[in-house]
């Protein structure tokens, strides 16, 4: 287990960019919305994902005061800011900017990772076979960049393909040596980018509503998607982020356990907030007698189901337990898209805040009963459940 330590400011700073870009990235998808756009959003979220992610795990290899970390933090930083802005038309104007940028991102990551094997920190061989799939995926990127249409989009998945499939592509055992985990600094840094992506789909709320006259039926409208955001940052953090956590630092393969439960599997979790909070962009600008347009209800519906299916798959894999509540609720979320063509915008609203209300207030009950039956197990005596040994006389 590696040395404890925290988010340090620069982090925040770093975190606080990342805010804006994922910002972008609903607007891209609110800016005009269907199929082609919703699966132009999903690759650009994918990519600024997992610019962050790699950052969190070059990071938490390095010592808290290292300069290297703080100066390629700082320069990052700059460059994502430019990456957000170029966002809204990375698939147009301003393609080759965004693939550029973005690759310099990646290139200061590898820089960050190879100062910290050069102190002892990480793995060299790890680090340069992972390496080989960001310099093939960042050339892809910009290569696409320079292309148009289909060719672009193809290029670009290609890219993201191969960078992901980076760690999974060294063997299990080199990736098992790629370095210590710091546990307590990797998942509040997981945990504080699940937290900016709920905040987003607030911001979602408020920015819209700022624009327009306050009426009963728009603060309805606007408070209904609040508390379904409530209902997501309950499932998660109310027990489960603190579990992990603690799972995490006795866990037998810490590495590869991180890699799938954080890397990846929260891939998903975020995703379905960030489509969740771009459906809350589309729909808040309706009236909220008239029925949700079909791309803000799946937006809403399949969002807040695709989150709660990423965070089943990431308890099963840190915590080894199953989530049939949640795999439940995400499959009646589905359900109300599916029925709720007719319905008016407040009561699908409702419905989605009704089924995260109705799984936290499950889960809540859930955990006391645990508790209770933990007490009772631990106030009875052992002579009471101690089995006689064969042939004694009963007691008295």
């Amino acid at each position: 287990m590696a040395v404890e330590r925290r988010t340090t400011p620069v982090e925040l700073l770093w975190d606080l960019v990342f805010v804006f870009a994922v910002t972008e990235v609903t607007t891209l998808f609110a800016h005009e919305t269907n199929w082609a756009r919703l699966g132009q959003a999903t690759l650009v979220l994918a990519l600024v994902w997992w610019a962050w992610s790699a950052f969190v795990w070059a990071a938490n290899a390095q010592e808290e005061e290292s300069r290297t970390l703080r100066a390629c933090l700082l320069a990052g930083t700059a460059l994502i800011f430019v990456v957000g802005l170029a966002v809204p038309h990375a698939f147009g104007r301003n393609s080759l900017l965004f693939a550029v940028a973005y690759a310099l991102v990646r290139f200061l990551h590898l820089g960050v990772y190879a100062d910290a094997a050069r102190r002892g920190n990480a793995g060299r061989a790890a680090i340069l076979g992972f390496g080989v799939t960001v310099v093939i995926g960042m050339v892809l990127l910009v290569v696409g960049a320079l292309a148009h249409g289909w060719a672009r989009a193809v290029l670009w998945l290609a890219a993201i393909a191969i960078d992901y499939a980076g760690p999974a592509w060294l063997t299990r055992e080199r990736l098992r040596g790629l370095q210590q985990v710091a546990v307590a600094h990797f998942a509040e840094r997981y945990g504080a980018f699940v937290i900016i992506c709920i905040g987003e789909s607030i911001v979602s709320v408020g920015v819209v509503v700022s624009e327009r006259a306050l009426t009963p039926g728009l603060v309805i409208s606007a408070t209904l998607p609040l508390l379904a955001a409530v209902g997501m940052w309950w499932t998660y953090f109310d027990r489960t982020a603190d579990r992990a956590q603690e799972r995490l630092r006795v866990h037998d393969d810490p590495v590869l356990a991180a890699a799938d439960g954080y890397s990846y599997m929260h891939l998903i979790i975020v995703a379905g907030i960030i489509l969740f909070a771009g459906g809350v962009k589309l729909v808040v600008h309706h009236p909220i007698s008239a029925p949700m347009p079909d791309a803000g209800r799946l937006a809403m519906c399949g969002g807040a189901a695709l989150y709660l299916v990423g965070l089943a798959a990431f308890r099963l894999r840190i915590l080894g337990e199953h989530s049939f509540g949640r795999l439940l609720v995400a499959v009646a979320l589905m359900v109300l898209y599916a029925v709720g063509g007719g319905l008016p915008a407040w009561a699908t609203g409702a419905g989605i805040a009704a089924l995260m209300a109705g799984l936290c207030v499950g889960e809540v009950i859930a955990h006391a009963r645990e508790g209770r039956q933990a007490r009772a197990d631990a106030e009875t005596p052992l002579d009471a459940v101690r089995p006689e040994a064969p042939g004694a006389e009963p007691a008295g």
